[in-house]
């Protein structure tokens, strides 16, 4: 199974999450997305769930030589979160990466600031959030993410993507329910699982938002 693009997956996924709503639905939802790729998914999700949709910004802390190779993430201002198998892997430490955490918290808040454009962060707090992707590999972004919204004490919290990993399993502590259309046997990356995984630019990703519904 391979999705078109992400805007056929985020119908797929929001399928599923209405799915799994029935009967109780979500109390005042809330969709925010991951930037880049999260965001055409989540637009899909927050218009079939006729909820409003915002951005989380999470910056990848990859490893050395492979900046893709997710090794730990950062949300805002909390310290980061590492994976710490891939760390012992590598024969490395945290303390190694604290040239690479700032200049990927700079960036965050480049991103954060070009995004929003000027709006407030929006309540979380006894919200049902869907925290949404465009797919799940190792997890360490998605956990980042995950606990950040924790700590601001949403009703409940929901990760929900088109495609996962199982090594990309989070913990039960992080998220309340996990919703994923397609868990593929074999693995390698999310890509390999889109007819089109093109990349986004800062562009398409501030127009999704502007296109979509969106309140504080």
């Amino acid at each position: 199974m391979r999705f078109q693009n992400r805007r056929q997956a985020g119908q797929e996924l929001a399928a599923a999450l209405l799915k799994r709503a029935e009967g109780g639905g979500f109390v005042d939802p809330l969709v925010l997305a991951l930037p880049r790729g999260g965001v055409p998914v989540g637009a899909e999700v927050a218009h079939a769930l006729h909820a409003p949709l915002d951005v989380l910004v999470v910056r990848k802390i990859g490893a050395p030589g492979q900046p893709e190779a997710g090794v730990g993430a950062i949300v805002g201002e909390d310290p980061p979160v590492f994976d710490k198998e891939t760390l012992a892997l590598l024969d490395m430490t945290e303390y190694q990466f604290t040239e690479t955490v700032a200049r990927q918290r700079a960036e965050l808040h480049r991103l954060d600031d070009l995004y929003r454009e000027g709006r407030p962060a929006p309540r979380v707090r006894d919200r049902t959030v869907i925290l949404v992707d465009d797919g799940l590999a190792t997890g360490v972004t998605a956990r980042a993410a995950l606990l950040h919204v924790r700590r601001r004490e949403p009703a409940r919290l929901i990760l929900a993507v088109p495609v996962c990993s199982g090594l990309g399993a989070v913990r039960e502590h992080e998220a309340d329910d996990v919703v994923c259309v397609h868990q593929p046997e074999h693995f390698y990356a999310v890509g390999e699982w889109y007819e089109d995984f093109a990349q986004l630019s800062d562009h398409e990703v501030t127009e999704t938002l502007r296109s979509t519904h969106i309140q504080a």
